[in-house]
């Protein structure tokens, strides 16, 4: 990868991404990130998904290196060589999911997700929820604290957690995952094409109420809720040859 445009750098507040943050300015100067070719961002997994939302308009690729708690989407912080380590870094493509909602009041909103939308009870009263695929309806009536669409980058996010599938990258498909599901007592999830459409319909919405949260954007009350993958919006990260997202998530399907 080309580094003419010159080399944007964010970091998160943690003090170890502040004094990183430091340090690379210093050695490779500051450029604007509205005319930068790329973008490095210091920190954890969170505030990577924070720089992905945040510059999705600017369409330059993000280099991430760990400097907060949770790295597996970054490489690894060394602040001498990255001129080069750029050159020759691996871009991999990544496409989010767009949620739509309606809430018990009629109110509408939409908002993107990296990693993965969930719907979540919020009350003590488990959650009753209809799914359809494609307009089929596949499960009248799931009763559960909640479900989640991942994306193969947030595959071995919240989707691990709740015993879903890590999905390499290359496979092309979403994973449906329930949490903690009561009925039906066996569905462990399903694998869904990426150009699915799946749709979640809240039963009883005012005795049971549920959220839904895209990454970081959450809405409450909701009545129903579109997953769908913006195929449109395209973000690309780079990796270290070494340490690339393809290995690492191949990787974790073996750890134990």
């Amino acid at each position: 990868m080309g580094t003419s445009g010159g080399i944007a750098f964010v970091a998160s507040d943690a003090s170890a991404a502040q004094d990183a943050l430091a340090e690379l300015r210093s050695i490779y100067g500051e450029h604007a990130i509205e005319t930068a070719a790329m973008i490095v961002a210091l920190g954890g997994d969170g505030f990577l998904l924070e720089t992905l939302h945040r510059h999705q308009g600017l369409g330059v690729p993000i280099y991430g290196m760990h400097r907060g708690s949770v790295g597996f989407l970054l490489n690894a912080y060394e602040p001498r060589g990255l001129a080069e380590r750029l050159a020759r870094a691996v871009p991999v493509r990544i496409h989010p999911l767009e949620m739509r909602t309606e809430d018990v009041r009629g109110k509408h909103d939409t908002a993107l997700a990296f990693n993965e939308v969930s719907l979540l009870r919020e009350t003590r009263q488990t959650a009753k929820i209809r799914v359809s695929i494609d307009d089929v309806v596949r499960i009248d009536e799931l009763v559960a604290d909640g479900i989640l669409v991942a994306t193969p980058v947030g595959s071995t996010a919240y989707n691990f957690s709740a015993h879903g599938p890590v999905i390499p990258l290359g496979a092309g498909v979403l994973a449906l995952t329930p949490i903690s599901a009561y009925r039906p007592r066996r569905w462990r999830g399903a694998l869904l094409p990426h150009a699915a459409s799946v749709r979640f319909d809240i039963l009883e919405a005012e005795k049971r109420p549920v959220s839904a949260v895209a990454d970081f954007t959450e809405v409450r009350d909701v009545l129903s809720v579109t997953v769908r993958e913006m195929t449109e919006v395209e973000l690309t990260l780079l990796f270290d040859p070494e340490h690339n997202l393809e290995e690492r998530v191949l990787k974790e399907q073996f750890l134990s």
